[in-house]
């Protein structure tokens, strides 16, 4: 019933910028996640950033602290992770995931689920 649909990726210098999105549809539940994963071939998928639909509340990776920052515009039903001081280990293919409640931190806790869009960070 929900559908998630990413945008934003593609192939940026070390040091550069991206800005990612996600726009959300049926939606049905008062209160909602929506939450950022990567994953680079081989590696596992991890925790990137989260931010409550309703709260505004924000999480964020010890890795990307900092330098991500994710906002909302709910006229649009839409996430933005604002990516700066881009490095090459972030590069990874990332997921725009959705889950009811409360912000989770491991993939296996969301329920839906974009199809993902490559982000490439060459040195």
């Amino acid at each position: 019933q929900v559908q998630l649909v990413e945008s934003g990726g593609g192939l940026v210098q070390a040091g550069g910028s991206l800005r990612l999105s996600c726009a959300a549809s049926g939606r049905t539940f008062s209160s909602y996640v929506m939450g950022w994963f990567r994953q680079a071939p081989g590696k596992e998928r991890d925790f990137v950033a989260a931010i409550g639909w309703t709260t505004g509340v924000t999480r964020y990776a010890d890795s990307v602290k900092g330098r991500f920052t994710i906002s909302r515009d709910s006229a649009k039903n839409t996430v933005y992770p604002q990516m700066n001081s881009l490095k090459p280990e972030d590069t990874a293919i990332y997921y725009c995931a959705g889950r009811r409640a409360f912000i989770a931190f491991s993939w296996k806790e969301y329920d839906y689920w974009g199809q993902g869009t490559q982000v490439t960070v060459s040195s």
